[in-house]
């Protein structure tokens, strides 16, 4: 049964309700024929139909207005404390990684229990419990945070962050005990195959998104293969983490230390990512534990110029050592609701690989994970340094606050 709103007038009607083959549907507000297609009529909605709600519980509001009335509260109140625990993360531990890296661990039962490889949080501070330093209250926009591994039992979540704009920089001074607001999981999670060869590219932070990825494959029987690459050695983290769930690593660095293999199957290789991968490819970065030409699938995470470099090189220098295989990337947009396919900040545009033509966009919020070839790549660097001006004089401001309230 289909309702048609123009033969009907619903403007009266708040509560619309049909019934077919035993199944009842009913409709009220932006879901309601008369009031659906925008935030005013959703409005409207509640303007006109809040009335008919309230005659619906009218002898329970008087007898909830006398003076002798006193509701039993224990249920509503077990209640209250059961939602504080599941959604009302605490802080538990924070962590600096590296210089610029930092681990943030969070008491979020219901969000530890939903994630899934691959899928990000959005967080940001309480303004009523804002970060405090020397006497100074600061707090946060929100930001997108890599998941990094979960606890179930314990209800622990790990986030890490790069700290790279002023918010990102105020995470480190988070405390143990602290509420934050932690949105999520959101972003669609990773498709992880089964038994198949699959090479991971992990670009600085991009090795924190991996963590679980890597987990989750070596667990479906694939064979991992891992290029992980740094700016300088000194920026490797959690290295016990991705030796636990990879066949071969090549830890690439670009300058500072070598990268020790702890591994007898692993190597370091000077240089960036992609000339890693050439001269695994050649036989120069040690065994060839896994074949190059057996990869199906290419997952690369890190900077839009590191994986623009890996779609590049798939079609040019690495092309005679590749069969056929599927490569995602995931896209770092400009995001602000995170919350799927709403405020359309994070919108990424596509193009056909084939004719070049640009075609339907992606909500990377609701999808970060996108086939290399049809990612417009230029855009995406564009969209990524458009609030450049902003955010240096955001991190200015915040370097002479920092001084002003250490001196």
């Amino acid at each position: 049964m289909k309702i048609v709103p123009e033969l009907y007038d619903f403007s009266q009607a708040f509560f619309t309700s049909y019934e077919k083959e035993g199944k009842l549907v009913s409709f009220f507000g932006d879901g309601h024929p008369y009031y659906a297609g925008s935030v005013v009529k959703a409005m409207a909605s509640a303007k006109n139909g809040y009335q008919k709600i309230a005659d619906l519980f009218a002898e329970d509001i008087a007898r909830a207005e006398t003076e002798e009335y006193s509701p039993d509260r224990t249920e509503l109140e077990s209640f209250f404390e059961r939602l504080d625990h599941e959604f009302k993360p605490t802080v538990v531990h924070v962590e600096k990684l590296t210089p610029t890296i930092t681990e943030i661990i969070v008491h979020a039962p219901a969000a530890a229990r939903s994630f899934r490889p691959g899928e990000f949080y959005r967080m940001q501070n309480y303004d009523t419990d804002p970060i405090i330093i020397d006497g100074k209250p600061m707090s946060m926009e929100a930001l997108a945070m890599t998941g990094a591994w979960t606890d179930v039992d314990k209800g622990l979540l790990s986030m890490i962050v790069l700290e790279i704009g002023a918010s990102s920089r105020l995470v480190q001074y988070v405390k143990p005990g602290q509420k934050l607001v932690v949105m999520g999981p959101t972003g669609a999670p990773t498709e992880i195959p089964f038994g198949e060869t699959v090479l991971l590219a992990g670009g600085g932070l991009g090795n924190a998104v991996l963590f679980s990825i890597s987990k989750a494959l070596k667990k479906q029987g694939c064979n991992v293969m891992y290029f992980a690459g740094y700016k300088k050695g000194e920026d490797v983290f959690k290295m016990d983490e991705i030796e636990s769930s990879t066949d071969k690593i090549v830890w690439c660095t670009d300058s500072g230390a070598e990268i020790q293999p702890r591994r007898e199957q692993d190597v370091h290789f000077r240089g960036n990512i992609i000339q890693a991968m050439l001269a695994y490819a050649e036989g120069k970065a040690g065994d060839q534990v896994i074949p190059m030409k057996s990869v199906s699938r290419i997952i690369a995470i890190g900077s839009d110029g590191m994986m623009n470099a890996v779609r590049e090189a798939r079609r040019s220098v690495l092309q005679p050592f590749l069969g056929e295989h599927i490569a995602i990337g995931s896209i770092n947009s400009p995001m602000q609701c995170m919350m799927k396919e709403i405020c359309a900040q994070c919108l990424q545009k596509h193009v056909d690989p084939e004719t070049g033509k640009e075609i339907t966009p992606v909500f990377s919020c609701f999808n970060q994970d996108q086939e290399l070839d049809r990612v417009d790549f230029a855009h995406l660097k564009s969209r990524l340094r458009q609030n450049s001006v902003l955010e240096k004089l955001g991190n200015s401001w915040l370097t002479h606050l920092l001084s002003y309230t250490t001196a």
